[in-house]
């Protein structure tokens, strides 16, 4: 399969899209047989508004529109839920409210599992909904709160992805009472994009009960769709006469920092003080400008330890608030850059924030910059420049991208993507690239159907130009459902601004898996699935091959068993290592076996357990791992991982260790402290963050991190670097 190099197809597509009217678009509900739920929300006078403190009372609840239809998605589809839930929906010029009074026969059973901000709030009962202005029926923003008051807020993107790191001003209170527990919410409309004239909003809730491992929804009672998947969502109506304000929002921060670099000689400890802040501002209610000044990373956990057993590169996820703004904006390719084997499912990137404050490894200073994103006459508008500091082999360089989409075909889209920039300064790069994304939600009476297709073109002053581009086919129903992809990444395909850790290959993946689902008997879900992956080089000669057939069973307590039996085959064309082990060219064959165990997260103390044997590149290998989380309360989290391989291969043995240790102290729902700890015996290297966060007001905090990284060979402890941040912010909303 071959591409023409020529970028007429780009050019041609970015024609039609720019040129096309506004009045073309078509909306999300257009062109589909679905019967969704509405809802239309009571308006209310600002001055009737109800106090957001956990208690219904307050006479303006009377009347707010009344949802209490749930029907139970697990375990018994379509049922009526077991416990009754009532949830009552109105607005005012400036918020949308909810009051959610969650019933129930034993309140002494709820468990109640955190209380943390973006904490693990689905270990215990909680309730959560989803908002999607527009509505887009791909994107959209989901809250998620317990009755311990701890909340969660992220933004879904493309039906698949959820970005925890997003973190909105919104208001919650929860509170315990006698017949079961409840919850007031305040959303400000000025934490949202919106359409100025949409009045339907893509609406859905959701209510988990956590001892009987049963989930209730208002709209969707679909068991083969994630939460996550808001393409059958219901409707918000009425929406109307809303205020942004001036739809300015200034957040202003000061940070102290103290700074020690133990491991360079004649280092002394370093003190300063830094400001910047950042603005945003609503052009339209559906479109955001942030301009970033000096912006504060400090608050980024650490990055999950992991140690390379492959011959490829690493993808670390992006942490950075600053950059999961509005990141839906940014998304590019579909389902391509998803699926398949982990080590393959982002190689072929054009866009990868994590590059940006990043040079070969060495944290580099964003200096500022700015951020178009949101819709704006029918198309999706993402568009960012940063200038990042001066390093030690190069000047600042300035780094932008540009995303352009357009709504077509009912719940599909299609547009480009164009980023330039290098940040090592070292070369001259720009990628641009189209996609094509469809979606049929009721495919042959009912069943879901995704297609996505996108090519991309490089162009290097050192590698010169090349293409990618790869094509996504899927069916993600029950019983029966599959997927099929294909990619190929040309050898001198470079996105300078993406991720590539395997050019020079086509990639072609498939899965089938059949999933039953059980009522009133010990397994909840049982589910079979063969899958397999096949890479060549560009002359078609085969390189990797990796099969495998899995079981996985979920019992009615919501514990889970897996077994994978596998077989993968590589053709390695060049020496490389593993934890320092040579593993010489040559053709390599092996099988393993994998069982995995986990617990419900029900439990106080939660479970799971993963062996893998027995070969690897013609030796053996024994791999498994441990995991301990404990949360006897939801002021108190402790979780504990330990992964562990045993490598006897020809050209020598080696044990690898990994320990990840994190506790979480909730002093209150808007004050947490939280602790990591990593270590690895290959590098040696041991991490530790300390992270303290006290929201004294809305979009008003203190914050506090230590951090310490160091060395430890053998019984020594060798201090790499010590640094203490506290920064204090506030918010400003006009």
């Amino acid at each position: 399969m071959r591409l023409s190099p020529s970028l007429g197809p780009i050019f041609g597509i970015v024609a039609l899209l720019v040129f096309s009217t506004p009045t073309a678009a078509v909306s999300a509900e257009a062109g589909t047989a679905l019967s969704r739920k509405s809802a239309a929300a009571t308006r209310i006078d600002v001055a009737d508004a109800p106090t957001i403190d956990g208690d219904l009372s307050d006479l303006i609840w009377a009347r707010a529109t009344v949802i209490d239809d749930f029907r139970q998605v697990e375990p018994n589809t379509g049922a009526p839920g077991t416990e009754r839930t009532v949830v009552r929906v109105m607005y005012d010029e400036n918020n949308l409210y909810f009051g959610v009074y969650a019933y129930d026969s034993e309140p002494d059973l709820i468990v109640m599992r955190s209380m943390a901000r973006d904490g693990e709030i689905f270990t215990g009962d909680n309730v959560g909904f989803v908002l999607d202005p527009g509505p887009t029926r791909r994107n959209a923003y989901s809250f998620q709160f317990g009755p311990s008051g701890g909340r969660n807020d992220s933004l879904i993107l493309n039906n698949s992805e959820e970005l925890d790191e997003w973190d909105p001003i919104w208001s919650l209170r929860t509170r315990v009472v006698s017949d079961g527990w409840v919850a007031e919410i305040a959303v400000p409309f000025q934490s949202l994009s919106y359409e100025a004239d949409g009045a339907d909003w893509g609406f859905d809730i959701d209510r988990r009960i956590r001892r009987k491992n049963e989930d209730v929804q208002w709209a969707v009672q679909n068991p083969a769709l994630d939460f996550t998947d808001v393409s059958q969502t219901g409707t918000l109506t009425g929406i109307r006469e809303i205020n942004q304000g001036l739809g300015l929002d200034v957040q202003v921060y000061g940070v102290a920092r103290i700074k020690r670099d133990w491991h360079i000689p004649g280092e002394d400890t370093g003190m300063s003080f830094t400001a910047g802040g950042n603005a945003f501002y609503r052009i339209t209610p559906a479109l955001t400008g942030t301009l970033t000044f000096n912006p504060d990373f400090s608050d980024a956990p650490l990055d999950a330890r992991q140690i390379n057993t492959t011959r490829f590169s690493l993808f670390f996820p992006e942490t950075r608030d600053f950059f999961l703004q509005d990141a839906a904006a940014f998304e590019f390719g579909g389902r391509g850059f998803s699926r398949g084997f982990d080590r393959s499912a982002n190689n072929g990137r054009p866009f990868f924030t994590r590059n940006i404050g990043l040079v070969n490894r060495e944290q580099v200073s964003v200096v500022g910059g700015g951020k178009l994103s949101g819709t704006y006459a029918g198309f999706g508008i993402g568009a960012l420049s940063v200038l990042t500091g001066d390093t030690p082999t190069s000047s600042g360089q300035v780094l932008s991208v540009a995303r352009i989409t357009r709504p077509i075909f009912a719940e599909s889209k299609m547009g480009f993507v164009v980023t330039n920039g290098d940040p090592t300064g070292e070369t001259e790069n720009t990628v641009a690239g189209v996609d094509f994304q469809y979606r049929n939600s009721n495919w042959l009476g009912g069943g879901i159907f995704q297609s996505d297709i996108y090519f991309e073109r490089s162009f290097s002053s050192m590698l010169g130009d090349d293409n990618a581009f790869g094509l996504a086919l899927n069916y993600p129903n029950e019983p029966w459902g599959w997927d099929a992809n294909f990619k190929q990444v040309g050898t001198n395909f470079e996105p300078a601004l993406g991720f590539v850790n395997r050019p020079g290959i086509r990639e072609y993946q498939g899965n089938l898996y059949n999933r039953r689902r059980y009522v009133d008997y010990v397994l909840r879900e049982l589910e079979f699935v063969v899958q397999s992956t096949f890479v060549t080089d560009l002359d078609d000669r085969l390189e990797t091959r990796e099969s495998e057939v899995s079981v996985q069973a979920e019992t009615s307590s919501d514990n889970g068993y897996a077994l994978d039996i596998g077989n993968s085959f590589e053709n390695v064309l060049e020496p490389f290592d593993v934890a320092d082990i040579i593993i010489p060219a040559g053709r390599y064959t092996w099988s393993n076996v994998e069982t995995r165990f986990r617990s419900s997260d029900a439990f106080p103390l939660a479970i799971g357990v993963t062996v893998a044997c027995c070969s690897f590149y013609n030796g053996r290998s024994i791999e498994t791992s441990l995991e301990l989380q404990y949360r006897p309360n939801e002021f108190y989290e402790f979780a504990a991982e330990w992964e562990a391989t045993y490598l006897d291969l020809p050209g020598g043995e080696v044990d690898i260790h990994v320990l990840t240790v994190n506790a979480n102290l909730n002093f209150t729902p808007d004050m947490q402290l939280d602790l990591q700890t990593q270590y690895d015996n290959i590098s040696k290297e041991f991490g530790f963050l300390a992270r303290y966060r006290w929201e004294y007001a809305p979009g008003d905090e203190l914050f506090v991190a230590l951090g310490q990284t160091a060395e430890i060979p053998g019984q020594r402890f060798v201090a790499q670097r010590s640094q203490l941040s506290v920064r204090l912010g506030r918010t400003f909303r006009y």
